[in-house]
């Protein structure tokens, strides 16, 4: 068989163009798999090359960086950063993930909504701004997000096959097939097999994916392990969410480099803190843990720092978190933090004490300051420029990752968010540009600035996207995608409808690894329909499989822009996707193969 395959490819015809396209996939492909470097720089070092040497135009590199799809994907980190920043995220996090505690029960509490979801929207923007949710519950229940977010971007892709309108590779068919003068394809057509398909996909990334999927933690997670700790103590006011929840449901015994040392309940203080403990307004909580922890609990509405004169460390000008380290001839070595009136003197509250990695027993007003301890400040804006060469301290550093919350405006956020999603759904206007007004309303009802909003935008995943429609393109144009797909069904001649139809639907599974999606339901789609008519069949269950198979392709972590946009906050590798996505891949065949002449008669 082999041997017959690779006569034809010796003797079909293909300019140098193609075969120099092939030789650079084939290239850009291993080096992703051995992580010889960043897959942005690699798919970029393909895209130009092709480009140097004629490939492509100009014109052509670029054209990935154009497309709509990719704008949207950008437009959409802005929005997820607002929801972020003004604490609209976390009713977003409660509403998907409720109560859920465990592992597994978080998957299936994302699973059922996702899908759904994905079924009337486009799935990247859903999976862009659930990422961020979805790291965020798993740091916080000490899980790692690289267990989730293959399985969001899986459970996105399966959702969508069940609609036309799911994901742009099954607009892509249906627009093929109105070209050909074909029956249009129904609304919820596919969903004869997409909803069998969706149930059995979900069930295998509860049930199997989690014995397979890494425990892959961030580099700052392992960073943060490794710095200094303090105390801090935050109190819980009246609007907190935490308020009615135990201990344990509020999460607050997993928070990563963090310890719930004790609770002072008007003067009464409970120390060990048990699980089952219930938090009430007013509680002061003790923590004992790194930097960037207590600023994430900064996050939550209604849990504010509590300064030297037991007080809500807080106010218009409070905007930046500072670390400064006392120095020996410092006035503060030997007085209390309270007796300092370090308010009055440096214009700034301290929120949290390091000392030589150990907690500081007591309220923090009452602990005395010695040569070399780390103070964590809640400061106005100009306490750096005061300070920073100051006598009183050795060092001073701006923690960079802090931004204060904006709970005033987390209704306009959301509101903003649905105006979008009805706007793309309805087909007011094109997500792309749905997302672009959103993020202008953001940035102009000051949801989020517009230095916060041009920081979030992650670029290496929108350059590896737009690499890789570039590469599809040269592989249209050469000729190259379409002798891969020849070479294959031209050995299908010989068998059965039902044995035909596998090949293409394989072929296609193939070619969406290779390529971008649509490009590949795209060049396959003429080839489905000549081998339907060379078995005198109905060519619609071979669209069908295309369609299908164009959009269940899991192993690939670069030719689909769900995977791209979970690629680097999980912390993968290119193997992770390999290893979770080819069994899934042939599950999805087998049950798709089965299906389809069930569902659409050959």
């Amino acid at each position: 068989m082999w041997r017959i395959l690779l006569y034809r490819a010796a003797h079909m015809e293909l300019e140098w163009q193609g075969w120099l396209t092939l030789a650079v996939i084939v290239l850009a492909l291993v080096g992703m798999v051995r992580e010889v470097a960043a897959p942005d720089i690699v798919m970029m070092a393909a895209l130009f090359l092709l480009a140097a040497t004629g490939v492509l135009s100009p014109a052509e590199t670029f054209s990935g960086f154009a497309n709509p799809a990719l704008a949207a994907v950008g437009a959409l980190f802005v929005v997820s950063a607002a929801l972020r920043e003004t604490g609209a995220l976390e009713i977003v996090t409660a509403w998907l993930f409720g109560r859920a505690k465990s592992e597994r029960g978080g998957l299936v509490r994302m699973s059922a909504p996702v899908a759904v979801f994905s079924a009337f929207l486009n799935n990247a923007p859903i999976v862009a701004m659930l990422t961020p949710v979805v790291s965020t519950w798993a740091r916080r229940r000490g899980l790692s997000a690289s267990r989730f977010l293959i399985p969001l971007s899986y459970t996105s892709i399966l959702g969508s096959i069940t609609t036309v309108i799911g994901t742009s590779t099954t607009l892509t068919v249906a627009a093929l097939v109105s070209a050909a003068g074909m029956p249009a394809i129904g609304f919820f057509e596919l969903a004869g097999a997409g909803l069998p398909l969706a149930i059995l996909g979900i069930l295998y990334l509860i049930f199997v994916a989690p014995h397979l999927l890494p425990n892959r933690r961030e580099p700052s997670e392992i960073i943060d392990e490794r710095r200094r700790e303090y105390t801090a103590m935050m109190l819980v006011e009246g609007n907190c969410p935490l308020v009615g929840q135990s201990v344990g449901e509020a999460g607050l015994r997993q928070l990563p480099g963090l310890f719930l040392v004790e609770i002072d309940r008007r003067g009464h203080v409970l120390t060990p803190v048990g699980p089952d403990e219930v938090i009430t307004a007013g509680d002061r909580l003790v923590f004992a843990g790194v930097v960037a922890t207590i600023v994430e609990l900064q996050r939550i509405r209604g849990l504010v720092p509590v300064s030297e004169e037991d007080l809500p460390a807080r106010g218009e000008d409070a905007h930046r978190l500072v670390e400064a380290v006392v120095s020996l001839s410092s006035p503060l070595v030997g007085r209390s933090i309270r007796d300092a009136n370090f308010r009055t003197v440096y214009d700034a509250a301290v929120i949290a004490v390091h000392r030589n990695g150990e907690r500081v027993p007591g309220k923090i007003g009452a602990i005395v300051l010695r040569a070399g301890d780390t103070l964590l400040l809640q400061s106005a804006s100009g306490f750096m420029r005061a300070h920073r060469n100051s006598p009183d301290f050795y060092l001073t550093t701006e923690v960079l990752e802090h931004e204060p919350l904006r709970h005033d405006r987390a209704w306009i956020a959301v509101t903003i968010l649905i105006a979008m999603v009805l706007c793309s759904s309805l087909g007011v206007f094109d997500v792309s540009i749905a997302a672009f007004l959103a993020c202008g309303a953001l940035i102009l009802t000051r949801c989020i600035s517009a230095g916060s909003a041009r920081r979030s935008v992650a670029w290496q995943i929108l350059i590896v996207i737009g690499a890789g429609l570039g590469l599809a393109v040269a592989m249209e144009k050469t000729g190259a995608a379409l002798l891969i797909a020849q070479l294959i069904t031209g050995s299908a001649g010989t068998l059965s409808p039902t044995a035909t139809l596998a090949v293409v639907y394989l072929v296609t599974l193939v070619m969406a690894e290779m390529l971008h999606h649509n490009a590949a339901v795209a060049l396959m789609f003429p080839v489905a329909v000549a081998a339907a008519s060379q078995q005198g069949v109905d060519p619609r269950p071979f669209v069908m499989a295309v369609a299908i198979a164009g959009c269940l392709a899991f192993a690939s972590p670069v030719t689909y822009q769900t995977h791209l946009i979970v690629y680097g906050p999980g912390g993968y590798r290119f193997a992770d996707f390999v290893k979770v996505g080819l069994p899934l891949d042939l599950l999805c065949a087998a049950l798709a193969i089965a299906l389809i002449p069930l569902i659409w008669p050959l």
